[in-house]
């Protein structure tokens, strides 16, 4: 077997504060790689070699491990920026637990291995550390080296059993880290956050821990509640709510965290804490499976020539601003013309667009239409029964195309609701479309209804 071991990106008061549920969840993201994941002490130590294989062999696994590791805590004391001391290896999982320790010291790498590593490196020898030296012992070495039945009787069994797992003789049990059905974590702040700026740093510990869950079980999460708790219960005499909470929601199925901070930025800079807040919890509302495979053709995400997806972009700006504050087009199964498309917020377009698309088939007369629409119709003089634009007599290249349609809705009839700027009045029609030029006004689109002599100006070409 071989094992990998991986600081965890907390420090030691954290480690000790922290319930063990929330120490696990840091090691989540690891999972994606093997199933083999455990915590112990200071460490979170990976069984890679039954995954190896998958991932491309040893030295692949390795790169990706590093590449996608968590990064450390700022309050760390005395971490290096280099990724690779934050991991070791060895071929038993205390062995790569000693050499992460040793390389955390900033000691050089002894020639022997285990023999040569130093005592503090094995956690079981710690209390013993003094009694050690007083026997002239230096090394794990020199502590094997003692009679086994000595060493039961003053140090335990304990301390020989560790030397046997080390040295690979002896099986050491783990409790695997396994995942839950749903992503509900609940964290006491090591510090009252006093600010929406204070609680959006804390929530940092929580997004990380979220990322792994979603990369583990090859998801993405389409909508979050955060939920933070009240240090006070009264406060200038009113009675506060225990809890405060906020819903994010976004239109395609994320596990990157960049665009769920920038976003959880955008809503707290709107949020005013009803008082210091000194739990935090988030929860996954509604999760969705991801592809792992980029069938687009167009630059991805991050790409800098890409820019920004359209989709976290408008969810960005409805944040900061209203979710009324950006518009789009939404196609109508209506032939009119001017009923084809709504004007309607583009978040809930987005929203509604990931969970069902509507039949949008092009149809194949839309080649003659315009790009341009008149709001109503306008109505053309006339000259010997041929409509005129701008004095000039219109010449019908295109057409007829009949359109009978809005057979359903009555003259009166009012706009739906929720539309959004002029919309013409709906009912009945029977109109025969042609494309029109002159010199004066160019390219056109006129109409004539049926049974009259009466012509309307409808949409321009460009």
């Amino acid at each position: 077997m071989h094992w990998m071991a991986w600081r965890l990106p907390l420090d030691d008061e954290q480690l000790a504060s922290m319930p063990a549920s929330a120490i696990e969840a840091c090691g989540w993201w690891a999972l994606h790689f093997t199933p083999n994941v455990a915590v112990l002490d200071e460490a979170l130590l990976l069984e890679v070699q039954s995954a190896e294989r998958l991932w491309g062999g040893r030295a692949a696994l390795r790169h990706l491990l590093l590449a996608h590791a968590p990064s450390p805590a700022p309050a760390m004391p005395d971490e290096s920026t280099d990724a690779r001391s934050r991991w070791a290896e060895g071929p038993t999982a205390l062995q790569a637990l000693a050499l992460l320790r040793l390389k955390q010291s900033g000691r050089p790498r002894p020639p022997q291995i285990p023999q040569g590593l130093p005592m503090h490196a094995l956690t079981a020898l710690k209390p013993h550390l003094s009694t050690l030296n007083n026997l002239g012992c230096r090394t794990l070495g020199d502590v094997r080296a003692l009679p086994r039945t000595g060493v039961a009787r003053r140090l335990g069994q304990e301390c020989l059993l560790a030397l046997d797992q080390l040295w690979g003789e002896r099986a050491c049990p783990l409790v695997w880290i396994e995942l839950p059905e749903q992503f509900d974590l609940e964290l006491e702040l090591p510090c009252v956050a006093a600010s929406s700026a204070d609680l959006l740093h804390a929530a940092e510990h929580l997004l990380s821990a979220l990322q792994g869950w979603l990369r583990a079980r090859h998801l993405g999460v389409l909508r979050l509640g955060l939920r933070w708790r009240h240090d006070l219960r009264r406060l200038d005499g009113v009675d506060l709510a225990p809890w405060g909470e906020m819903e994010l929601r976004t239109a395609q199925p994320l596990q990157e965290l960049s665009h769920l901070r920038r976003l959880l930025a955008e809503h707290m800079a709107h949020e005013r804490l009803a008082a210091p807040v000194h739990r935090l919890m988030l929860k996954t509302l509604e999760v969705q499976a991801v592809r792992q495979m980029n069938e687009s053709l167009l630059p991805k995400a991050g790409d800098e020539r890409g820019g920004e997806p359209w989709s976290q972009w408008v969810e960005r700006v409805s944040a900061r601003f209203g979710e009324d504050c950006l518009h789009v087009p939404e196609r109508q199964t209506d032939h009119r013309p001017e009923h084809m498309q709504i004007w309607q917020s583009a978040s809930h377009a987005l929203r509604r667009d990931v969970r069902s698309k509507p039949d949008t088939e092009a149809d194949p007369r839309a080649a003659l239409w315009p790009a341009w629409l008149l709001p109503e119709p306008q109505l053309l003089t006339t000259q010997r029964h041929r409509p005129c634009l701008q004095g000039l007599a219109l010449s019908l290249k295109a057409g007829p195309e009949r359109l009978e349609s809005g057979w359903w809705e009555a003259e009166e009839a009012l706009p739906k609701e929720g539309r959004v700027g002029r919309q013409a009045r709906p009912g009945y029609c029977s109109r025969d479309y042609f494309v029109a030029h002159n010199a004066a006004a160019g390219w056109v689109w006129i109409f004539r209804e049926t049974g009259t002599h009466d012509w309307y100006l409808h949409g321009f070409y460009g």
